[in-house]
C-alpha cells in the first residue's frame, strides 16, 4: 500500500474547484476539475497525457468571486487510469505541484484545506453546488 500522504508537506483535502492547466511553450488549455488541493499543489483527472516534470501554468479558482490563483507548476506524478467503458479513452490521474507561488496565494489554498478538514459546513455546502 502507498503511504505517500504521511510524507507531504501539505495536508490534502478532497475538494472540487475549476482549474485550467497550459502546458509551458503552448497555447492550448486544459479544462477540468481539481480532485484534490493541497496548500503545495493539486491533484486532477485529465485526459492529456503530461509527461513527468513538465512546466505547465495553472490557473485555480477556489471561490467563484475571486480572482484566480496563477501560478508555475510541475507534474510530478502521473497514473493512467482504465476506462471503466469500452467506448471511453484511457485519462491520467495527474498531480502538480505549485511552483513559484505567492505566499498569500499559499495561504488562501490552506485556509480551504484547513476549513475542510475542520468541516467547516459553509465549505462543504459549496461542494454540494458544484
Amino acid at each position: 500500500m502507498w503511504n505517500g500522504i504521511n510524507r507531504r508537506k501539505f495536508p490534502r483535502a478532497k475538494y472540487k474547484c475549476l482549474i485550467y492547466i497550459k502546458k509551458k511553450g503552448s497555447s492550448k488549455s486544459i479544462s477540468t476539475y481539481t480532485e484534490n488541493i493541497g496548500a503545495g499543489g493539486i491533484c486532477v483527472i485529465i485526459k492529456d497525457n503530461l509527461i513527468l516534470f513538465q512546466g505547465v501554468n495553472v490557473e485555480l479558482f477556489l471561490e467563484q468571486d475571486d480572482s484566480p490563483i496563477k501560478c508555475a507548476g510541475t507534474v510530478v506524478w502521473v497514473v493512467k487510469k482504465r476506462p471503466e467503458k469500452r467506448e471511453e479513452d484511457y485519462c491520467y490521474d495527474t498531480g502538480i505541484e505549485f511552483v513559484n507561488i505567492e505566499e498569500r496565494e499559499r495561504k488562501k489554498v490552506l485556509n480551504v484545506v484547513e476549513a475542510i478538514l475542520k468541516n467547516k459546513p459553509e465549505l462543504l455546502d459549496k461542494q454540494k453546488s458544484m
